[in-house]
């Protein structure tokens, strides 16, 4: 295999059509379209309208991704997809388109895990990643520690999220405030404004009997909750910009406390963050402030590869071809909770990827 291979990524888990074209770990191309508009006025994704935005979209994508790119699709030397965790339907569009072109174009398929990709895409932006690597993946569907030795087939879960993901509780926090979909940007503007400190909301699994990695927020959203309802109750104006500010500190101070804290015990020197809730501003302070106080160096891609997006799958895709691991077999199929254990889905033999053919495929 190539020593810099060209790799197309396809990322279809949940509300976004990603598709990332990487030479190595150089991004060529990063072809986004979102239908977060047309869930917005159901308050959160609705999974059979993602899917059908992904249909919709998935071919314009790829295209618009390769004029980017400036490459042709005969030249890739692979093609990756998100084949898990996910919306079941939504994976289904994304493993279909993605063993459609590599079979058409005789290119070998790679079925990789979505959180381990989030994990890769941070060498688009600081280069290879360090060996090991701890990785905060906060988003809407995942608040996980990871730790990883080898992105391509060594990623061991630390700790994760026994109920609501950090994303999850900022989406439902700005519904109660009545600030829209999706939460996150919205909470992160109005806490600007405002005093994290107003009001001592609490912090969830952080006692000294508590699991030490694990997160929870289902309390946090509710005690939020309560304390918005009972001062309209009594009659009293809210304080969006103060309860924004409250509430998102409480969840960056959990999260960047038990990241520092797992580092620290395993001995590793590095922390990565990535998922969506990373473009978060406070938590990238904090983070930063916290690390560097405890010798720490801090990996945060930028805000647009720390959400959904194809050019994570085509990086880790990279990875796959780069080491010389096993491709997908062409029954590769979507697996909405795939452990992160499985940074990828080898085929049972790699040769079969190549000798394949039609009259097997389509008998």
């Amino acid at each position: 295999m190539a020593d810099q291979p060209l790799v197309l990524g396809i990322e279809t888990s949940c509300d976004e059509t990603g598709v990332g074209i990487v030479h190595g770990t150089t991004l060529l191309a990063d072809a986004v379209a979102s239908s977060v508009d047309e869930h917005a006025r159901f308050g959160g994704v609705v999974p059979e309208v993602a899917s059908r935005a992904h249909l919709e979209a998935m071919v314009p994508t790829i295209d618009r991704a390769l004029q980017e790119a400036g490459v042709a699709a005969k030249d890739l030397d692979g093609i990756a997809v998100t084949a898990g965790p996910g919306l079941a339907g939504a994976l289904l569009v994304g493993v279909s388109a993605a063993k459609t072109y590599a079979y058409a174009l005789g290119k070998p398929l790679y079925g990789v895990n979505h959180l381990a990709s989030h994990i890769c895409v941070d060498q688009l932006e600081h280069g290879p990643l360090p060996e090991p690597t701890m990785a905060l993946l906060v988003s809407g569907g995942h608040s996980s520690l990871l730790l990883s030795s080898d992105i391509t087939s060594d990623v061991r879960p630390m700790g994760a999220t026994i109920d609501d993901a950090a994303g999850e509780a900022f989406d439902k926090i700005a519904r109660v405030l009545n600030l829209g979909f999706p939460g996150g940007p919205v909470i992160d503007r109005y806490a600007r404004e405002g005093d994290p400190e107003a009001i001592a909301f609490p912090r969830g699994l952080t006692g000294p009997r508590d699991p030490a990695y694990d997160f929870s927020f289902s309390g946090l959203k509710t005690a939020v909750a309560r304390w918005i309802e009972a001062r309209r109750a009594a009659g009293e104006e809210v304080p969006v910009r103060d309860v924004a500010a409250s509430f998102q500190e409480a969840v960056v101070d959990v999260l960047t406390r038990k990241a520092v804290r797992a580092c620290k015990d395993e001995g590793v020197d590095h922390l990565m963050i990535g998922g969506g809730v990373a473009a978060n501003s406070r938590l990238r302070a904090l983070a930063q402030e916290r690390c560097e106080q405890a010798g720490i160096r801090l990996r945060v891609p930028r805000p647009k590869l720390c959400t959904d997006n194809g050019a994570m799958v085509a990086a880790l895709g990279a990875e796959m071809v780069a080491r010389n691991r096993a491709a997908s077999d062409w029954d590769l199929s979507a697996d909405s909770s795939l452990p992160v254990t499985d940074p990828h889905v080898p085929g049972r033999d790699h040769d079969h990827v190549h000798e394949v053919s039609k009259e097997n495929l389509y008998p």
